[in-house]
């Protein structure tokens, strides 16, 4: 049976018995982490796009473990440029297999780079990830304002949608949850707030506007903890 766990800020772990998945592994100088990059060790690494609070660890626990890294063409060129063996540039609409899975790549609306000794490198575009894992179907939107055509990713069938919550750089909770009313999954998640005082927010809210507007169910996770499917 596949699981989720968060991380915190918008970092997980989607598991089972046999695989691990690190989605956007920002655990070094992440003040809500749960965990350590040194204490993981994934078999594949999805990232959403190239900004420090998403790539976070990527490079160490990628050249430690030796784990796939999927992500844009930019971000991922620059990651193969990093020395990561294991990286795999990609593009919006590709799916790219990985040991137990596929993720399709999707649009999302952001900005991309990344901030490497005082230089802004990685340049490029974002993106949201429809993952296909033990059976189940996961979309993590990112970093991303609310779009119309969240209702196309929504035909996906899915069954779990993670999406920011944080407002500032995101969507805030009243946007997040029309995109909940989009993307018709069967369990909301929120990800990216009350990491930095600039996304507080109350994440009961988000789910209290979910329960009421869509027919999805609504699950708060603390970091560290897990969700079973």
């Amino acid at each position: 049976m596949p699981a989720l766990t968060y991380l915190g800020h918008s970092a997980f772990l989607l598991e089972d018995a046999a695989q691990t998945v690190a989605i956007d592994p920002f655990l070094t100088g992440n003040p809500t982490a749960s965990t350590t990059a040194d204490a993981i060790a994934p078999d594949t690494i999805l990232l959403t796009h190239a900004h420090n609070d998403h790539v976070g660890d990527t490079v160490a626990i990628a050249k430690r473990t030796g784990a796939k890294v999927i992500a844009t063409f930019e971000l991922g060129t620059w990651l193969e440029g990093q020395g990561v063996a294991g990286a795999t540039p990609a593009n919006h609409g590709g799916t790219v297999a990985f040991p137990g899975g596929t993720v399709k790549l999707t649009p999302a609306w952001h900005t991309s780079s990344y901030e490497h000794e005082g230089s802004f490198v990685a340049p490029g575009i974002p993106a949201g990830l429809v993952v296909r894992f033990g059976g189940k179907t996961v979309y993590f939107a990112g970093d991303t304002c609310l779009f119309g055509d969240m209702a196309l990713i929504g035909e996906e069938g899915l069954d779990v949608a993670v999406v920011p919550i944080g407002d500032h750089f995101t969507m805030g909770l009243e946007d997040a949850a029309r995109a909940i009313g989009l993307l018709k999954p069967k369990i909301a998640i929120p990800c990216h707030f009350n990491t930095f005082a600039p996304i507080r927010q109350d994440p009961a809210e988000f789910k209290r506007l979910v329960e009421e507007h869509t027919a999805a169910t609504g699950v708060i996770l603390a970091p560290g903890q897990r969700h079973e499917f």
